[in-house]
């Protein structure tokens, strides 16, 4: 895969079923994913497979964009995924970060973060990008306040059974 974004620290680039399975499926279920972003399911590499191709491979060819694989240049490791999303329930693209809890504390998230919101107004043309998160994930609030999201309102995703804390940048 070609490189999207180049930052200071990390490269952006897709997801590919045949390379990040397996850094998918340790992503999927680590505490912090399950607790802040929600159980997907996926217990297999098949499941990973599944997961990337009807995911992020789906919305790059309908949006153009999607969640991005995050690579520590140094190491040359899959870190996270960060990037920006087409979700129902949502009139906006949505931000969307999750960093390998092992890779916490660096301030990758807020890198790709940024990274992934200059790319989306400078590169795709967007205004409004919305972001949200569990109300009591404190580290992902303060990321988001940190590339400039402000709260907003309480927000009821279809299919979820608690409200979403929900803010907003602007252009």
């Amino acid at each position: 895969m070609s490189v999207l974004i180049d930052t200071e620290r990390l490269i952006l680039d897709e997801l590919a079923i045949d390379r990040d399975e397996t850094f998918i499926m340790e992503l999927l279920n680590e505490p912090g994913f399950l607790d802040n972003i929600g159980d997907r399911g996926v217990r297999s590499l098949d499941g990973a497979r599944g997961y990337i191709e009807n995911g992020p491979l789906v919305s790059y060819a309908k949006h153009g964009f999607g969640l991005w694989r995050v690579v520590e240049k140094v190491t040359g490791e899959a870190i996270g995924i960060c990037g920006l999303i087409k979700r129902d329930g949502l009139d906006f693209p949505d931000l969307g970060y999750a960093i390998l809890e092992r890779a916490w504390g660096r301030g990758y998230a807020e890198e790709a973060a940024r990274a992934s919101l200059d790319y989306g107004r400078k590169i795709l043309g967007m205004g409004r990008i919305v972001a949200i998160t569990v109300p009591g994930n404190v580290g992902s609030i303060r990321v988001l306040e940190k590339v400039g999201f402000v709260f907003d309102t309480m927000i009821q995703l279809p299919g979820e059974r608690d409200k979403s804390t929900y803010f907003v940048s602007e252009a």
